[in-house]
């Protein structure tokens, strides 16, 4: 079951950023170019709110099967002196959340604003914010914080 969880994690991660890169682009398009709020635009909107709580649950769950966080826990004064642990014990995780709290938000929001200009403008706020801080919590393989290969 770990290794299923690690390849979903790892793979969906890719889904994430894909869509939330699309989605920004979108909306700073449509918010610079003066469009329409379109049912395409919803539709972005929504899926890529639902890739985030997708990737989210099995995070989560791979939060709770991971060995490096079972060690971290329970043998906590000894996993604080290594910032690996650390980084996925707390940081990681307490990013992430944050993150997905963030595009949920952004998308709750921008669903309800009138003025299409505005729908636009919130979504490319609130997503960009979020985008921004999964960038700096992915453990990249050249992060000096803590590293994974791209595809595990």
């Amino acid at each position: 079951m770990y290794q299923t969880l690690t390849f979903l994690h790892s793979l969906t991660r890719w889904l994430v950023l894909i869509s939330l890169m699309y989605t920004v682009y979108r909306s700073f398009k449509g918010y610079f170019s003066n469009r329409k709020f379109t049912g395409t635009d919803n539709a972005v909107r929504h899926w890529t709110a639902t890739i985030a709580h997708i990737q989210l649950i099995i995070g989560m769950i791979f939060y709770l099967k991971s060995p490096v966080i079972q060690y971290f826990w329970k043998n906590f004064n000894a996993a604080k002196e290594s910032f690996e642990h650390i980084f996925f014990g707390l940081i990681h995780i307490i990013l992430m959340v944050t993150a997905i709290s963030m595009i949920t938000i952004g998308s709750a929001l921008a669903k309800r604003k009138f003025p299409d200009r505005e729908k636009f403008k919130t979504m490319g706020i609130w997503f960009c914010i979020a985008l921004i801080i999964i960038l700096i919590a992915i453990p990249w393989p050249f992060s000096p914080f803590a590293n994974r290969p791209y595809f595990r």
